[in-house]
């Protein structure tokens, strides 16, 4: 890993501006020594003279140590002047994400599956190496021209204890991918807030529509007890205790589950079961990602 002050412009020339954060801004250049297209991700340090803030240096660390698996985004080289105060990340580029994908096409059997099993697969990677993407959602799922996938932006995931020691922000994971403790207010969470977002994720592979698409975290909440029932002391040891649990759920009109399979006809029986595995309420009893690329929905052919 290189790490090198100004002289960007030299060694890249910036053709677009491919998107825009809260923290980050995102262009693609070309390398003018190897030739290929890059991705540059612009972060501003707002008090440079303090040094460079901790988020940075942890999503830094962390790209650092998961960028060799095939299924994760590689970092190249991290740029930093401390006279402007800016630190650029050159990633390699991939063509598109999955969301432009989706948007253009319907996925296929064959095609969900390849995709499917490639995100589990750098899922698995991260939580082998004790880190908590908790922001996975088709946007930050990026593909190239040879069918291969691979997990970006890490600018909220965290490296984790076992077992968990202290509380985590719920701040985290765009609010259709997010995961029913979390927005319940359970600060202690570890791994089954990635699968939770993935098999949110792998439904929407199918159908092409967000599975749980809620406007609130109320709305969102609405959204996954019509489909899978209000959780209770029963399906979901200690839910009743957490923190929103009185505010959200409550005082409001109890849901039975309903099928999956109804609201998802074109998934076969062998990827519903695994759907039905990650989208468990109680965290610890969702299936792992290790175990995900177990199933047999990946080891039967289409």
């Amino acid at each position: 890993m290189k790490v090198a002050d100004a002289g960007l412009d030299k060694r890249y020339q910036r053709l677009s501006k491919l998107g825009k954060g809260n923290y980050a801004k995102v262009y693609l250049a070309t390398d003018l020594q190897t030739k290929q297209q890059v991705a540059l991700k612009k972060m501003v340090i707002e008090q440079a003279e303090e040094g460079i803030p901790s988020t940075a240096l942890r999503e830094i660390s962390l790209l650092k140590e998961l960028s060799g698996h095939t299924n994760v985004v590689k970092l190249l080289e991290v740029h930093y002047s401390p006279n402007s105060g800016v630190i650029y990340l050159i990633f390699e580029h991939l063509d598109q994400d999955l969301r432009e994908y989706m948007n253009n096409r319907i996925l296929d059997a064959r095609l969900t599956k390849s995709y499917f099993r490639q995100i589990i697969k750098g899922v698995h990677f991260c939580h082998s190496h004790r880190i908590l993407h908790r922001d996975l959602k088709p946007n930050n799922l990026l593909i190239d021209k040879t069918g291969t996938i691979k997990i970006a932006d890490f600018g909220l995931s965290r490296a984790f204890v076992v077992p968990t020691t202290r509380p985590y922000t719920t701040e985290v994971v765009t609010l259709w991918y997010r995961a029913p403790e979390l927005l319940l207010g359970q600060g202690k969470y570890s791994t089954p807030v990635d699968i939770w977002s993935a098999g949110c994720i792998f439904a929407e592979m199918v159908t092409s529509e967000p599975l749980f698409g809620g406007d609130s975290e109320i709305d969102q909440l609405q959204k996954i007890f019509l489909a899978l029932g209000t959780p209770d002391e029963d399906s979901w040891e200690g839910v009743t205790s957490l923190p929103n649990y009185d505010a959200l759920v409550s005082s409001s009109p109890k849901h039975p589950p309903q099928s999956l399979a109804a609201r998802l006809p074109r998934m076969d029986p062998l990827g519903l079961d695994l759907l039905q595995k990650m989208l468990v309420y109680e965290p610890s009893q969702r299936i792992s990602a290790r175990d995900a690329l177990s199933h047999p929905y990946f080891t039967s052919v289409s």
